[in-house]
């Protein structure tokens, strides 16, 4: 709901009310503009079933961010914004990919930030097409109408002039028939690697509790006829 005009007047305010008066204004047009975006959003969550404890608290976590911050898809958000990421699987072998991350260290699955977008299931393919270079890539099992089958809230810290914030992560499955074609864009990340679920599941603290359970669900969702090959 949109903020009254309140006393005293613009040109009788001190700095700092203009300051609030102008922060009002833009959460107020985010709140119109993004209004049906984060109702969307909040409709994925309630119809989705946790895996654990974990998620379960980070899709509580996530509402409650979405409900108090109307520009939540946005970068400038401080507390922390909307994000979307993907495993990517090769069905027919039974792999997966991992990615390097340059600033964190850790062997991550790929995805990022919205760009002025909202269908946050375009953001995780286009992450992914601009990471990996992949050509075929899409939506695993359909990509009628892809839902992320995951959700994690993570914290990513400081760098630079960048304050500590969350990434509150949407997370699907895309799959490739052309495991060979990397051809990751120029600053992004070079080191992949192409593991079988056994082995990307095996290795430990190289990767976090939330990967491991992703990898999982999207493993899970193989067909046995292609799983058993």
């Amino acid at each position: 709901m949109p903020v009254h005009a309140r006393l005293p007047l613009w040109e009788d305010k001190s700095p700092a009310q203009k300051l609030e008066t102008l922060r009002q204004l833009l959460l107020d047009l985010y709140g119109y503009q993004l209004g049906g975006a984060r109702a969307e959003a909040l409709a994925l969550l309630e119809t989705h079933a946790p895996a654990d404890e974990k998620e379960a608290r980070d899709i509580q976590r996530i509402k409650e961010l979405i409900a108090a911050h109307p520009n939540i898809f946005s970068m400038n958000c401080e507390v922390g914004h909307i994000t979307a990421s993907a495993a990517i699987i090769e069905p027919r072998a039974r792999r997966t990919l991992l990615h390097h991350h340059k600033r964190l260290g850790r062997w991550l699955q790929v995805g990022g930030h919205a760009e002025y977008e909202t269908d946050l299931a375009e953001v995780a393919l286009r992450e992914a097409r601009e990471e990996t270079g992949l050509p075929d890539l899409e939506h695993f099992p359909s990509s009628e109408v892809p839902l992320p089958i995951d959700y994690d809230v993570h914290t990513i810290p400081q760098s630079g002039d960048r304050p500590e914030h969350l990434h509150l992560d949407f997370r699907y499955v895309l799959a490739t028939r052309q495991p060979d074609a990397l051809a990751p864009i120029a600053g992004e990340s070079t080191r992949f690697r192409w593991l079988s679920f056994a082995d990307a599941l095996d290795m430990d603290a190289a990767i976090d509790d939330s990967l491991r359970r992703l990898l999982r669900k999207a493993f899970a969702l193989l067909p046995p006829e292609q799983a058993d090959q």
